[in-house]
């Protein structure tokens, strides 16, 4: 899977304050090709089968998001989703919000791009 761009996709609940400040951050990583999705209805851009297929990973804020993932696309096969467990308590781009994902994510990522 060493073909750069690693293909990222982001997912909190709604798509307004946890996937989009991670696809904010990642966006201009050259290492990177990222979105974001949310998994509610009422998600501002909602998780879909298209984002699934493009993906190489998965990067899901709560334990919740993975499987509710597995559930509703259980006929496909879904890249990984690693499960980052970064809480809902914080609005777009919250510095400490970007502190989090950072050190979430990268750990990830160095494991992914030495594949």
């Amino acid at each position: 899977m060493n073909t750069l761009p690693l293909k990222v996709l982001f997912v909190c609940s709604k798509n307004r304050w946890r996937s989009p400040t991670a696809e904010h951050m990642y966006r201009n990583d050259s290492r990177l090709s990222v979105r974001s999705a949310g998994v509610k209805s009422d998600a501002r851009r909602r998780v879909n089968e298209q984002d699934l297929e493009w993906a190489d990973v998965i990067f899901v804020m709560e334990r919740e998001h993975k499987k509710t993932i597995e559930e509703r696309f259980a006929h496909l096969e879904s890249p990984p989703i690693e499960v980052l467990d970064i809480p809902d308590d914080f609005q777009y781009l919250d510095p400490e919000l970007q502190e989090l994902i950072r050190g979430a994510v990268e750990p990830e990522l160095d494991r992914f791009l030495s594949r």
